[in-house]
């Protein structure tokens, strides 16, 4: 999409606003960077999103591993991690977090590696918040809610669409949209302008 196609469809799609739910899978956004070449910004992302859902706070979701570093009993998150938080709070998401496990592993470099799946609560969110929005926007392009996402369109006639990055689309994904699955797959490349945390640092 060019600058033109994107306001026409931010624009058409405003009569949707208050009937659609946002979900940001932020460890999948962060992601993106690496075939951007550039960050998304969570202050910058929040505008956006709010293109797709306005109103109800609830409706615009944001899932994200919360770090409390290495140690098990800490119950303080590591400064970095807090910032996001915060940040995704004040600018208007509704933030759903889980604490990060850190798993020992003789192949990283680090002698661990992190793991946090939120998948299972964004299908019971999707699920359990069904009569309150008839649209799905989904900030990742990973294919494990695609089976959520047409068993919501099957039993509840939900509409989904999908951003992504190039590179971070999964084959479910686009062969759900092919299938008539999901409506749409929006790429965050051509939204750069608005996404982009760093573009004025450049200038």
């Amino acid at each position: 999409m060019n600058q033109n196609n994107i306001k026409q469809y931010l624009s058409g799609y405003m009569p949707r606003r208050e009937r659609t739910i946002v979900i940001v899978d932020f460890g999948n956004v962060e992601k993106w960077k690496h075939n951007l070449g550039w960050r998304v910004g969570i202050r910058e992302l929040a505008a956006f999103v709010k293109n797709f859902s306005f109103g109800q706070k609830f409706l615009r979701r944001f899932y994200y591993g919360a770090d409390y570093g290495q140690k098990e009993k800490s119950i303080d998150l590591v400064p970095w991690s807090k910032n996001i938080l915060r940040t995704a709070d004040l600018n208007g998401f509704n933030v759903v977090d889980k604490r990060v496990k850190y798993i020992h592993s003789t192949d990283n470099i680090y002698g661990f590696e992190k793991k946090c799946d939120l998948d299972v609560e964004m299908v019971v969110d999707l699920i359990r918040e069904r009569d309150n929005y008839d649209t799905v926007v989904l900030f990742s392009g990973d294919g494990d809610l695609v089976t959520a996402i047409q068993y919501l369109k099957e039993e509840y006639k939900k509409q989904a669409i999908i951003m992504g990055a190039r590179g971070h689309i999964g084959r479910e994904v686009i062969d759900a949209k092919r299938d008539g699955i999901i409506e749409e797959i929006l790429y965050a490349d051509d939204f750069e302008y608005r996404l982009n945390m760093d573009r004025f640092q450049r200038r």
